[in-house]
C-alpha cells in the first residue's frame, strides 16, 4: 500500500484521426510538384561578388561574375603555384629522410648482430 496515495495511472491517449482526406497523394510526382510548388530550381550563393550555382554536386562559377582584379587574380594564382612546386619539394625531402633513416637503422640492426655474434664467440673461447 503507498503511503502517499494511489498508484500512478497514466490517462488513455486519445484514439488517432483518420488518415488525410486529400487526394494529393494519388498524383504524380510532376502534378505535385506543380501543386504543392516543389520545384526550387539550383541553388545559389554570392561570395565576394562572385556568385556560385550548385550543380552535379559541385559548386560552380556562374559566367561573368567575377568582379575581382585580373591583376589579384594572376598573383593568387602564381602564389599557389609556388606552393605547390613547394610542397612538392617538401615531399621528395621527407621521401629521402625516410629512405636515410631506414638504410641505417638497417646498418644499425646488422652491427648489432655482428657484435651479439663477437661476444658469443669470445664466450666460447674461454
Amino acid at each position: 500500500m503507498p503511503l502517499f496515495g494511489s498508484t500512478f495511472s497514466p490517462k488513455k491517449t486519445p484514439p488517432r484521426k483518420a488518415a488525410s482526406l486529400s487526394n494529393l497523394h494519388l498524383l504524380d510526382r510532376s502534378t505535385r510538384e506543380v501543386e504543392l510548388g516543389l520545384e526550387y530550381g539550383t541553388p545559389t550563393m554570392n561570395l565576394t561578388g562572385q556568385s556560385l550555382k550548385f550543380e552535379n554536386g559541385q559548386w560552380v562559377a556562374e559566367l561573368g561574375s567575377f568582379t575581382g582584379d585580373r591583376r589579384e587574380m594572376q598573383r593568387l594564382r602564381k602564389r599557389n603555384q609556388q606552393l605547390e612546386e613547394e610542397n612538392n619539394l617538401l615531399r621528395l625531402k621527407v621521401d629521402i629522410l625516410l629512405d636515410m633513416l631506414s638504410e641505417t637503422t638497417a646498418e644499425s640492426h646488422l652491427m648489432e648482430k655482428e657484435l651479439e655474434e663477437l661476444k658469443s664467440h669470445i664466450r666460447r673461447r674461454k
